[in-house]
């Protein structure tokens, strides 16, 4: 069997197990499996096994995941969100659609101490639903702005798949979190962009005169302050060297506790469920990661990557041709994948392809910025048909919106999405403006 037929057919297996609903840790497992069983037989394959596990989560720098996803369920239960919307709602009081874009500023600021993209959204969702509704806002415009806000908790550090690029390339994980501050307030910004032309463009989905008198006061100042301080520990100390991203993640998950139990929603039963869903979800991260590098494993056997880039490099196209192609490619997957898969499976063979291009940037300023690219159209999955896992969550939350509806509402901001990742490409400085600054 040739090279390229053994890689499309581990391909082919592992697409097909995922069609039948086989979880994709298992997926990729069972196709790196067969790959790397006809091509080294038995005896390597266990070998591989007996060792890879230890080597792969031997690693200091993996417990940054645990941390920081519990960091976002204690943030999750304990009413952290609604201090952020109720400040949010309160400075754009009196804006058209100012409800819908206190929406998107929430999820960007709960972003900041969750790094996750579902629970950011379901957290701000549970939260501004009924008061879009409540003020007049259509299930479209409301479900699609809190299905796109979720994509902040990714996009704005710290963000999981950001940390897993970077053990996967071993970037400096302070600097990946560095890039990503301005490419998210972008697309913070160009969130609430969209909202204020689709309110004027397309009537009927907004109130023409937003009702939130409520302006800023004390106690909705109050509310942040926990929110900031958190933000301000975490990165202040990261990058005035105190201490290290991991160390980072533990004491900012120490901090979110604590402001979590100065809200007095902490429960017994709900500090339960932070570690349960954090043991889930780290335990589905961990295993996604064995099945990735057994796939990788697979997949290095056949030489097609090593070819594959050989191949590019010859054809000698532009260097942004190239990543276009593999950004087009990530958009293409993103219908049948999650983003940590993506990252995983992907990452080991577009990685050496693209440091392997002349960029006339330094190697560590072209892999920081494509891990930001990366970043930034992985969310194209999160919001686009026939996936999108953001819009399935925020509607199924809206359960008297239809899922048409809802795929109708994120159209703007896919519009937005495309946009900012055509700045990011062409204009790499942007993404690299604040590393310079970073030691």
């Amino acid at each position: 069997m040739s090279p390229l037929l053994l890689t499309l057919l581990i391909f082919g297996v592992m697409l097909g197990l995922m069609a039948v609903r086989i979880p994709i840790a298992i997926a990729m497992f069972a196709a790196g499996c067969a790959g790397y069983l006809l091509q080294a037989g038995w005896l390597p394959l266990s070998n591989f096994l007996n060792t890879q596990a230890f080597a792969r989560f031997a690693s200091y720098d993996l417990s940054v995941i645990p941390l920081f996803i519990l960091m976002g369920h204690f943030a999750t239960q304990g009413g952290i969100s609604k201090a952020l919307f109720a400040f949010a709602s309160a400075l754009m009081a009196g804006v058209r659609g100012g409800l819908a874009m206190a929406s998107v500023m929430a999820s960007a600021a709960f972003g900041a101490i969750c790094g996750s993209s579902v629970a950011t959204a379901a957290t701000i969702t549970s939260v501004a639903l009924p008061e879009m509704k409540r003020h007049g806002y259509s299930g479209r415009l409301a479900t699609g702005t809190l299905a796109a806000g979720g994509t902040l908790g990714i996009l704005i550090p710290p963000s999981v798949p950001l940390v897993i690029y970077a053990i996967l390339t071993e970037q400096n994980i302070a600097k990946l979190f560095a890039a990503a501050m301005v490419p998210g307030i972008i697309a913070m910004l160009g969130y609430m962009a969209a909202i204020a032309v689709y309110v004027r463009l397309v009537p009927g989905h907004a109130p023409e005169h937003d009702t939130v008198t409520e302006r800023i006061n004390l106690q909705s100042l109050l509310g942040v302050i926990p929110i900031a301080l958190i933000f301000l520990i975490v990165f202040g100390g990261i990058y005035g060297g105190i201490f290290t991203p991991t160390e980072g993640a533990a004491v900012g998950t120490a901090a979110t506790f604590v402001a979590a139990l100065f809200k007095r929603e902490l429960s017994w039963a709900k500090l339960r469920h932070c570690f349960y869903a954090t043991a889930e979800g780290s335990a589905m991260i961990f295993m996604i990661f064995i099945g990735a590098d057994l796939m990788n494993a697979a997949l290095a056997l056949t030489q097609v990557p090593a070819q594959l880039a050989s191949l590019v490099g010859s054809w000698g196209l532009p260097p942004l041709m190239v990543v276009s192609a593999i950004l087009l490619v990530y958009v293409v997957l993103g219908a049948v994948m999650d983003e940590l898969s993506m990252i995983l499976l992907t990452i080991p063979i577009f990685f050496p392809l693209v440091m392997g291009l002349d960029f006339g940037l330094p190697a560590e300023s072209v892999a920081i910025w494509f891990g930001i690219m990366v970043l930034m159209t992985v969310g194209f999955g999160l919001l686009a048909p026939p996936v999108g896992l953001n819009v399935y969550v925020v509607n199924g939350m809206a359960k008297d919106v239809p899922i048409s509806e809802s795929y109708r509402g994120v159209m703007p901001f896919l519009a937005s999405d495309v946009l900012r990742t055509l700045l990011l490409l062409f204009f790499p400085a942007i993404s690299l403006w604040l590393v310079k600054y970073v030691g």
